[in-house]
């Protein structure tokens, strides 16, 4: 595995914590030159220091990517330091608490640029590079992606659109070797949740989960690396998530029952 990776250039936005940092430092790890992207410069600083002093390679560019002339700077300054892009993780995301009913509408409009509309910007610039290389173009999603969750009509609604864009984009590219991926990791142990968006806008500050009990953003990494690896197309990590993909097509009435009844015991719920 450590050789399917050696020498590969990596970009992976949200690198300053959680999924995007083990991502970033598990290919690291395997050998990989990793390029960094997130709005934390002081947090990126401290991540690449450490990856580089453990003998890996990685730099950092500062990037917000909602914004499209930093997602191309970025994928402009990887081609000018490697001269090539192998593999592109779509990470960053920002999440919501609010029923829509009382929600201020900017709140979607912010989840939609950074989930939505990063992604579109990173994938753009870094497209013809990836399909040069024949590499590998991966989102990072939800099983919101594969079914509306309530309180999350702005995060649900951003990853359905990714996922309709990532496999219109694999078919575009066919006959060309690109290989796309989404992951959809499940609940995992992450800052999400307390950077997530109330009605207001205003960060929500703690979690309704016990991170505790939750996956360690490890080991979503680990299986970016191996769906790359066997070139999936759809990796759902969890069974809640695999079962709901199946039955959402079967008894989708069921499943919008059961998320409505988890949802609705999360502490200060917003779904009663």
């Amino acid at each position: 595995m450590k050789n399917r990776f050696k020498d590969k250039v990596v970009i992976v936005t949200g690198a300053s914590s959680g999924i995007g940092e083990a991502t970033a430092r598990e290919f690291a790890l395997n050998g990989s030159k990793v390029v960094l992207a997130a709005r934390s410069e002081f947090r990126l600083d401290q991540i690449v220091n450490e990856i580089n002093t453990a003998g890996g390679e990685a730099i950092y560019i500062k990037t917000d990517v909602s914004i499209e002339e930093d997602c191309k700077h970025l994928i402009e300054k990887t081609i000018e330091k490697y001269a090539k892009i192998d593999i592109l993780v779509n990470n960053a995301g920002l999440s919501m608490r609010a029923a829509f009913i009382d929600v201020d509408v900017r709140v979607l409009h912010r989840l939609m640029n950074v989930n939505f509309w990063g992604t579109v910007y990173c994938t753009k610039y870094a497209l013809p590079y990836l399909i040069e290389n024949k590499g590998s173009l991966i989102g990072v999603s939800s099983v919101a992606g594969f079914h509306g969750l309530p309180g999350r009509t702005g995060y649900s609604a951003s990853k359905f659109a990714i996922h309709g864009f990532l496999e219109t984009i694999r078919i575009e590219n066919l006959k060309k070797g690109l290989h796309v991926m989404i992951i959809a990791p499940g609940f995992t142990a992450t800052e999400i949740r307390k950077h997530a968006l109330t009605a207001s806008g205003a960060e929500q500050g703690e979690s309704p989960k016990d991170e505790h009990k939750l996956k360690p953003p490890e080991y979503v990494a680990k299986w970016v690396l191996k769906g790359i690896r066997k070139k999936k197309r759809n990796k759902l990590l969890t069974w809640d998530g695999r079962l709901t993909a199946l039955f959402q097509r079967i008894v989708p009435d069921l499943v919008d029952w059961v998320y409505y009844y988890e949802m609705s015991k999360e502490p200060k719920s917003p779904i009663k």
